[in-house]
């Protein structure tokens, strides 16, 4: 007899609100499969739309951008920007401050994974960065 745990499917549909502000599909996780060592999950930022600026303690995040694009702020004060668009690979080191939005006209879908297999446990909100952002308006036509 193993210790070993099964096989999950988990199929797509379900959604849930994340402390950062998006929804997300539900994905792989502790919660949904009983995953030990990471969680992914589906993104769509629509336009317009931004997360409250957070970090991930302890945990590394890496991010597949299926269509669209995204800006991101990070840093320890949010003072440096990427832009990320469709087909790019985007890593965030563990404990670094980053604010996404999306400031085009067009919806941004991305695959995220993280080394944390709980959705939200590592999440750590940074309420003082806020205003270092501000609200970002749409791009019209221009490029970020």
């Amino acid at each position: 007899m193993t210790d070993r745990p099964d096989c999950r499917l988990v199929r797509a549909g379900e959604t849930y609100a994340g402390k950062q502000g998006f929804n997300y599909v539900t994905g792989i996780s502790a919660e949904s499969a009983g995953a030990r060592g990471l969680c992914m999950m589906l993104l769509t930022i629509r336009p317009g739309e931004r997360a409250r600026a957070h970090l991930h303690s302890d945990h590394e995040t890496a991010i597949y951008v299926v269509s669209g694009e995204s800006v991101m702020w990070y840093g320890d004060r949010l003072e440096r920007r990427m832009t990320v668009g469709a087909g790019d690979m985007l890593y965030i080191p563990a404990g670094m401050p980053h604010l996404p939005a999306n400031v085009s006209d067009a919806p941004c879908v991305a695959v995220i994974a993280r080394t944390d297999p709980n959705e939200q446990e590592s999440v750590v909100l940074l309420p003082e960065l806020e205003a270092l952002v501000g609200n970002p308006e749409p791009a019209r036509g221009s490029q970020v």
